[in-house]
């Protein structure tokens, strides 16, 4: 995806996060913290299974990336913690209930970057459905929490 920032509405917290030279994100990719600098989902290294590998992911999810970061540069770049900001996020076709969970999608065992999928346990989520679509939709209004934000519902968010 080409720097799709699908950000709608709400309350946005931008962080800055540091990146590697050799890595490259796009505006609007879900990214995750590899110990010290920032990468994108299909960075994560594949884990025995699509649940699997969520799980790894969301314990590491740090947010939505607001500024691209080309091959070669490394100046941090602006990442959205926030658990109040609204995105709209391609998603598998389905219908969708107000706060069902999503996580990333995987396409060749690897994440997907910029797209979701449903998930039934909360291990796996990074994201919750912010509308009924009661007909099947590709592309969804989400709420995303991060792993770093202390005012997040994703599981892994703790301090300590």
């Amino acid at each position: 995806m080409a720097n799709r920032l699908s950000f709608r509405s709400g309350q946005i917290v931008l962080q800055k996060f540091r990146v590697e030279s050799s890595t490259v994100i796009e505006a609007g990719d879900m990214l995750f913290l590899d110990e010290t600098v920032v990468r994108p989902a299909k960075d994560l290294p594949w884990n025995t299974n699509l649940a699997t590998t969520q799980e790894d992911f969301a314990a590491v999810f740090a947010g939505i990336a607001h500024e691209p970061s080309a091959s070669g540069q490394t100046a941090p770049v602006s990442i959205d913690i926030s658990t109040a900001s609204v995105y709209e996020f391609v998603c598998t076709s389905s219908t969708y209930d107000n706060g069902n969970t999503l996580g990333p999608e995987a396409a060749s065992s690897k994440l997907l970057n910029q797209q979701l999928a449903y998930v039934s346990t909360a291990g796996r989520a990074i994201a919750r459905a912010a509308q009924y679509a009661e007909s099947m939709v590709t592309r969804l209004r989400v709420t995303f929490a991060s792993a770093y934000s202390t005012s997040s519902s994703n599981v892994n968010a703790s301090i300590g």
